[in-house]
């Protein structure tokens, strides 16, 4: 089974490409979602971040998660090695969860990929990419977050110029239907990477 990394920068749009492939039937792994649940379930990382972060980190009903965004998101070592704590956990997680899957192909969709060598862990990576503009935008309308609270959430992930290079497919998400197209040309292309050794690809 092929794993493939599905990322882009906030805003970017990725959980609408993610919904375009599970409507293709491919089986998607939200990283983030994965991140927040076992960031209070498994008490070995529990007890890690509550080290790094002191015990305000966890609260009556378990993550602060205003106090560790308080605490990391103005300190990108401190964010580095709060990665440095979850990110194996997800991985593990993910990676049980694949074996149980039965699909040509499985994604994670994660917010944060490229910055933290991730993506080496997938056969293939997807970039979801938007101007700057339109996804501060994006954000702003979503979350009711002012502009300079984006750009602080912007500052802590590279620029898509740098992500580029990196990727195996690049999904410019600024129109709805060219989008749903263009996931459904990278869904054809990945069913041919998963099939049969030998079989040409298009």
């Amino acid at each position: 089974m092929i794993r493939v990394g599905l990322t882009g920068g906030i805003g970017s749009g990725k959980s609408t490409v993610a919904q375009h492939f599970r409507e293709l039937g491919i089986p998607v792994y939200e990283a983030d979602t994965a991140a927040k649940n076992l960031m209070n379930t498994d008490t070995t990382l529990v007890e890690q971040i509550k080290v790094l972060l002191g015990g305000d980190a966890y609260g009556a009903e378990g993550l602060n998660r205003a106090y560790v965004a308080e605490k990391v998101f103005g300190n990108p070592d401190l964010l580095a090695q709060l990665n440095a704590l979850v990110h194996p956990v997800v991985r593990q997680d993910f990676n049980a969860w694949a074996a149980s899957q039965r699909a040509p192909y499985v994604l994670q969709e994660a917010a944060i990929l490229f910055e933290t060598g991730g993506h080496d862990h997938f056969d293939y990576n997807i970039l979801v990419t938007a101007p700057e503009e339109t996804r501060i935008r994006r954000v702003m309308k979503r979350d009711g977050t002012s502009r300079k609270q984006v750009q602080a959430r912007l500052s802590n992930q590279w620029k898509d110029d740098r992500k580029i290079p990196l990727a195996d497919f690049v999904l410019d998400n600024r129109d709805r239907r060219k989008t749903r197209t263009n996931v459904r040309r990278i869904h054809r292309k990945l069913l041919e990477l998963s099939g049969p050794p030998g079989r040409p690809l298009c």
